[in-house]
């Protein structure tokens, strides 16, 4: 009597195509979740929506570095959606309400800074803020609220240092669109910012519903 053809191998390939689907199926909807979550941060604010507490932020930063409050404003939209994202830190490092990279912050002449290409220097907090250090090695960051420290996740501070960082790169002098490239050099940034910008310029909204703690 002949033997009967074993199924085994048959159920073994249908059980490992099943379990390959929906790995699959787990990471397109990982990837999925990942490119749509600023996009569902942004669905918070219409494109002419700016934080009424953040308005007089903006404009005293701006004064001080005389660069457009628009253009801060278009900085912090981009960046963090107002702060509104879940995580104030980026996949590539850069941390705080307007997303400076630590050794951007602090200075890239300061030690372990020149080895790191992208900046994401793992720097202490109390280093970090620290004045001193920060004047030392020619870092960006700013005491905007007058505190004695400069603070990336202070929302005073971070929007005063991206306007000493502007202003640096041309801003200052009118030279906008390279300045925001240097912030973030990808076309694609540069035009979304100019484009907010543009429409603060134009028209925009103060709104007064949007709550969320700006002092982390």
């Amino acid at each position: 009597m002949a033997k009967k053809e074993k199924k085994k191998p048959v159920r073994t390939a249908i059980v490992l195509f099943s379990l390959f689907l929906f790995i699959g199926a787990l990471f397109l909807k990982a990837v999925n979740n990942g490119e749509s979550g600023k996009e569902k941060f942004s669905q918070t604010f219409s494109k002419e929506e700016i934080p009424e507490s953040l308005i007089p932020i903006y404009k005293e930063a701006a004064e001080e570095y005389e660069v457009s409050w628009e253009l801060l404003a278009a900085v912090h939209r981009v960046e963090t959606v107002f702060s509104t994202m879940d995580e104030l830190e980026s996949p590539a490092g850069a941390i705080g309400h307007t997303q400076f990279m630590p050794c951007t912050f602090i200075g890239w002449g300061y030690p372990g800074c020149e080895d790191e290409e992208k900046g994401n220097l793992d720097i202490p907090k109390s280093t970090l803020t620290d004045m001193s250090v920060i004047n030392k090695y020619g870092g960006y960051g700013v005491d905007g609220n007058g505190n004695g420290r400069a603070d990336p996740y202070d929302i005073e501070d971070a929007v005063y240092s991206t306007a000493n960082y502007l202003a640096a790169n041309g801003a200052a002098d009118g030279k906008e669109k390279k300045a925001i490239f240097q912030y973030n050099q990808a076309d694609w940034y540069v035009e979304e910012v100019l484009a907010y910008a543009e429409e603060y310029e134009k028209h925009y909204v103060a709104v007064k519903n949007k709550e969320y703690d700006l002092h982390n």
